[in-house]
């Protein structure tokens, strides 16, 4: 695996049960994936040399981040090494640009949206769907970096004078976020996990609520066939995590697309008879892949984002303990960074019968153990 962060990490603690040795690819010793894994190569994605290096002797190669030049990608193909998902795949969730055209000739729905390169095809845009609309980073965003919300071409002009290609996309009045997550493996095979709703703070995911409530079966299935669609148009292997708005008219609309394990469906490893771990390993490897059924009528995870630096809590081993003594059923997931204000660390996962409760226990373990108590 390419990238060592928590993605790895999670990966890694699946590849044991299946009897794989996971190799990763590391910036650093101090990666959270490489503090637990035997099988460590420091080197730089974006590197074709340190990534062929990496991928000798490897059964197939697949990724914790899409930020590996695709080219790249390619050329490991061509010389002989097993890449899943390769990168005709991956480029539809490198680039935003690439991804709205393909999904849009495959008639899946989405924001209106345009390619932007200067202040008049933006003017032309905005005169077309309204303003404000969004502004997007065609490549390298995430959890709410680049992206802006603009109400005119002057709004914009700090943005455009970048240099940074750029993508327009109306702005959709929506109800809520969803994520439907599937896998694909190499024979064809697909699965779905339940549909869940995906609760946003300042860009970044807080909360996953799994099964989304009050979704109907119908609009369920739809989102589902919407994902393995995508899947298989686009020929992915491994994890696919479709992020969906559901607009206020009760319309689904793709926003962006992830092909690896993702924060919407870390909820699985408990929460499901197969972890989206278990499956991306048994997708890239050929295996039949596992069943999806909740283990739970409601499962909620909640991540936890460090609290402030003025805030002097308890050490976190201290906090782990007091966690573990107050919501014993609560599962708790640590990915080895250091704490910094707002950085992701770890997650949370509770399960029950009861949204309200299950959803309170979660949220209540997770503001413990990312904050403390300032008291």
């Amino acid at each position: 695996m390419v990238g060592a962060g928590q993605l790895a990490r999670m990966t890694h603690q699946a590849a044991i049960s299946l009897g794989q040795s996971l190799r990763i690819l590391a910036d650093s010793p101090d990666d959270g994936a490489a503090l637990v894994a035997a099988d460590v190569v420091i080197g730089d994605y974006r590197s074709l040399p340190d990534l062929q290096a990496f991928a000798s002797g490897c059964d197939v190669v697949t990724f914790d981040h899409e930020h590996v030049p695709s080219e790249h990608v390619a050329a490991l193909a061509a010389g002989g090494v097993a890449v899943r998902p390769g990168a005709a795949a991956l480029m539809h969730a490198q680039d935003k640009a690439v991804m709205r055209r393909r999904l849009t000739d495959l008639g899946a729905p989405g924001p209106d949206w345009a390619p932007i390169a200067s202040a008049d095809e933006l003017a032309a845009f905005g005169e077309r769907v309204g303003w404000p609309l969004v502004l997007k980073a065609a490549r390298g965003g995430y959890d709410g970096k680049g992206v802006w919300v603009v109400s005119s071409p002057a709004e914009a002009a700090p943005v455009l004078s970048s240099g940074v290609p750029l993508l327009a996309e109306a702005k959709v009045p929506i109800a809520r976020e969803l994520a439907a997550v599937v896998a694909r493996s190499p024979f064809g095979q697909g699965a779905a996990w339940p549909v869940v709703e995906t609760v946003q703070q300042d860009g970044i995911c807080v909360e996953v609520i799994a099964p989304a409530p009050g979704l109907a079966p119908e609009r369920a299935d739809e989102a589902q066939a919407l994902a393995l669609r995508i899947a298989a148009s686009l020929g992915v292997v491994g994890v696919l995590a479709v992020e969906l708005f559901e607009s206020e008219d009760g319309r689904l609309l793709v926003n962006e697309l992830a092909m690896r394990p993702h924060n919407s469906a870390h909820w699985t490893i408990e929460g499901a008879r197969t972890s989206q771990f278990e499956q991306h390993l048994r997708a890239v490897l050929d295996y039949p892949l596992g069943a999806t059924t909740p283990t739970a009528p409601v499962t909620v995870m909640a991540n936890l984002l460090a609290g402030p630096d003025d805030v002097k809590p308890a050490s976190i081993d201290e906090r782990v303990h007091h966690c573990l003594a107050r919501w014993p059923d609560v599962k708790i997931h640590l990915y080895g960074k250091g704490f910094r204000p707002g950085r992701k660390v770890g997650h949370v996962t509770a399960l029950g019968a009861s949204l309200v409760d299950v959803r309170e226990r979660a949220r209540a373990a997770a503001d413990y153990l990312a904050n403390g108590d300032p008291a």
